[in-house]
């Protein structure tokens, strides 16, 4: 019943232990129905911290959120569904699968208008962020994962460049007995998912497997919005002796998806459904990606411990947008559709010593990260025929950029914990990063002269906490890092002035992270408030599109100050209830010539506000029902604060049956979602040079979903 965590040695119990403040949604009862059982085990384990502790001695706002309540009562298509409720975290789903989910934590990541940034994410260890900064969730198994962990503050600095926040996700281990179970799913606008699973191990234990895949396909909310997406995870554990592990992990992802673009304000109010230019240009999106790695792990002596992290993988991107051909007849264009082919890699090495400092336990960590990206990028027309009157529009034409792209990152870190008394705990830790770029570009013209280019930059990131116990169910923490953010190999490509090269002038953003917090017992949930902190030096920002060419400037100083709670248990017999609350004012703090920042705006992309509540029935087995609500104050979409997507509240319904019967499980679910048919933003464009912020999100929606299982 135990499950492993990231190291040897650890184990994570289920997320009912100490009450995790983190998943609101009421829990399929397959969590529930183990309740009794693992209130007597260990509290829950915390890895991204990279020490054993638990959720309440941890000096870091931090949620773990179990597998189960990953997939309980929904779609398991998107992280949106059941982890919007981590305070601190601000998750969206665009609808729009061409442009990935919206994801910061704490405001860091909210610039993104696609993709990742600011927020480092692990899959198995594997960074699904690139050594640059950029980062992607479309090789995300919900349907094998065992769980995900959240980490917020100042301790995600130890995670190196672009760490506002650390998500970590990791897959299940195969167990006895062998287990198969399929899956199928269905919703509102044509949506549909297929899942069949295996898992199992032997006698002994010595070998365990997990093998999942996924259909995914959609008609999508909008128009021009559908998709359809086939995922592949395996994971195989192999205890070597009674010391080593060998642990391989491979993942393919196979996505198409049509982009149905942003709207202005007026198209949002008058018909959000409508994608008139994403029609006319075919603005989609096609992915494939296989990566794999190889984790060993090995005890040495009694106390310590050796891991060892190598992975591989390879990523091809095309992309089509909605640029016209007339902005393309200007040499410096880079074209209407973007060719990416990726290759990347690394590894991992880390030693864990168990020792004594003054009689009082100390943990010793040392270790070191490389990781390598070599990117080849490709910008072609989008149309046929000449541009004043073309032939064709959404096609691959004539090629307009060719250049290859090389970043690295080398990390060295050391971390350190002493209990240096009952109650009193002291962790540090050093992280030394270098990211290293080289451009060189390939098309260079009579009016489109020589884009190559390169930097390095370096950053010490110390981190320390203290911890003090009140009690065995109360402990109070304060914490401080210092992050640092690269621009990426986008952001640094062209330079506002027009001139030819790298945008060298662009530096490096940099923060000193602060974090106060008490966590306490109360019942079977984990209370936890934390208030923070965090100055910025050079905030990364769009400084506008000229010639066909986005480019990106610092804006000077930034600050955000916040609240959170949460609280997450049983109130009585079998119902579970949950809040998370998040308060946030992250502004700007010089005002910047020749821009629209000014000091005192708000940084667009942050909701000041939100607020997650749930209350569930949800007994070991039979029925089970769940209501929860989700507000969101009003979110700016520029930095001159000249226009803002609405706040908005919205509710969902949901109910399920299981069924056991000897070797065989059946788990169905029926749910409403957006119950009173409220019209709202669900995410929007940040800085959109075309003032197409607003992405909006469905009106009332139901989906409805079957699995069965069966234990040989």
């Amino acid at each position: 019943m135990y499950k492993k965590a990231f190291f040897p040695g650890r184990r994570l119990t289920l997320a009912l232990v100490r009450g995790l403040p983190c998943v609101a949604l009421p829990a399929a009862p397959a969590v529930y129905a183990q309740t009794a059982d693992v209130a007597t085990m260990a509290p829950v384990v915390v890895t991204s911290t990279r020490y054993d502790t638990s959720l309440l001695d941890t000096p870091a706002a931090v949620d773990i959120i179990d597998g189960a309540q990953l997939r309980s009562d929904n779609l398991q298509i998107n992280l949106s569904e059941n982890l919007g409720s981590v305070p601190g975290l601000q998750i969206q789903n665009r609808q729009n699968y061409a442009q990935d989910l919206q994801i910061s934590i704490r405001g860091f990541g909210a610039r993104s208008t696609f993709g990742l940034r600011g927020v480092r994410l692990y899959v198995d260890g594997i960074p699904a962020t690139m050594p640059d900064g950029q980062g992607q969730t479309s090789n995300i198994d919900i349907g094998s994962a065992d769980h995900v962990e959240v980490l917020r503050g100042p301790y995600s600095a130890l995670y190196g460049n672009a760490s506002g926040g650390v998500i970590l996700v990791e897959t299940a281990s195969g167990k006895q007995p062998p287990t198969v179970q399929a899956s199928l799913a269905g919703g509102s606008n044509h949506t549909w998912r297929y899942g069949l699973k295996a898992s199992g191990a032997t006698a002994d234990g010595n070998v365990d497997y997990l093998v999942d895949t996924t259909r995914f396909t959609t008609d999508g909310y909008r128009d021009h919005s559908s998709a359809r997406k086939n995922i592949e995870n395996a994971k195989l554990g192999i205890q070597l002796d009674d010391r080593s592990r060998l642990t391989v992990i491979a993942n393919r992802v196979e996505l198409k998806a049509q982009d149905p673009l942003g709207l202005t304000r007026a198209q949002f109010e008058s018909d959000p459904r409508s994608a008139t230019l994403a029609e006319q240009y075919d603005t989609r999106k096609t992915v494939s990606q296989t990566q794999g790695g190889l984790i060993y792990e090995r005890r040495v002596g009694d106390d310590d411990t050796l891991r060892a992290m190598v992975y591989y993988g390879e990523r091809s991107t095309t992309q089509y947008q909605s640029i016209p051909p007339s902005a393309q007849t200007n040499p410096l264009h880079s074209g209407g559709v973007i060719g990416l082919d990726r290759d990347y890699g690394g590894v991992d090495l880390r030693y864990t010593a168990k020792r004594t400092l003054a009689g009082q336990p100390l943990t010793l960590i040392t270790g070191i990260a490389y990781d390598t990206l070599r990117e080849r990028r490709k910008g072609y027309q989008n149309f046929l025929g000449p541009a004043s009157a073309p032939t064709e529009l959404g096609v691959q034409g004539a090629l307009r950029r060719d250049e290859t792209n090389t970043v690295y990152n080398i990390d060295p870190y050391v971390q350190a914990a002493w209990n240096f008394s009952p109650r009193w705990t002291l962790e540090g830790g050093l992280r030394y990063s270098t990211v290293d770029f080289d451009s060189r570009d390939h098309y260079i013209t009579a009016s489109n002269g020589d884009d190559s280019g390169s930097t390095r930059d370096h950053q010490v990131l110390p981190v320390g906490a203290l911890r003090y116990a009140l009690d065995a169910d109360t402990s109070v923490y304060g914490s401080y890092g210092r992050g640092f953010e690269t621009p990426t190999t986008s952001e640094l490509s062209y330079r506002p002035d027009g001139d030819a090269g790298l945008n060298l002038a662009l530096r490096p953003a940099t923060s000193n992270n602060y974090e106060v917090g008490v966590k306490r017992q109360i019942g079977t949930g984990l209370l936890t408030v934390a208030a923070f902190h965090i100055d910025t030096q050079d905030e990364i920002v769009s400084a506008g599109t000229s010639n066909g060419r986005t480019s990106y400037r610092n804006a000077g100083r930034t600050e955000r100050n916040g609240f959170e709670a949460g609280w997450r248990g049983t109130l009585v017999s079998n119902w579970k209830a949950a809040v998370a609350y998040t308060w946030i004012d992250a502004r700007y703090r010089q005002t910047i010539a020749g821009s629209d920042i000014s000091a005192g705006n708000r940084i667009p992309g942050i909701a000041s506000q939100m607020l997650f509540t749930s209350l569930g029935w949800a007994p070991d087995q039979g029925w089970r029902a769940g209501i929860e609500g989700r507000y969101l104050s009003k979110v700016y979409v520029n930095d001159g604060n000249s226009d803002a997507a609405p706040s908005y509240f919205v509710a969902a319904l949901s109910t399920g049956y299981l069924w056991r019967n000897g070797p065989w499980e059946i788990n169905t679910y029926a749910r409403v979602d957006n119950v009173f048919d409220r019209r709202y933003a669900g995410s929007v464009i940040v800085n959109d040079g075309n003032s197409r912020y607003f992405e909006p999100a469905p009106g009332r929606t139901w989906s409805a979903g079957m699995s069965v299982g069966y234990a040989f």
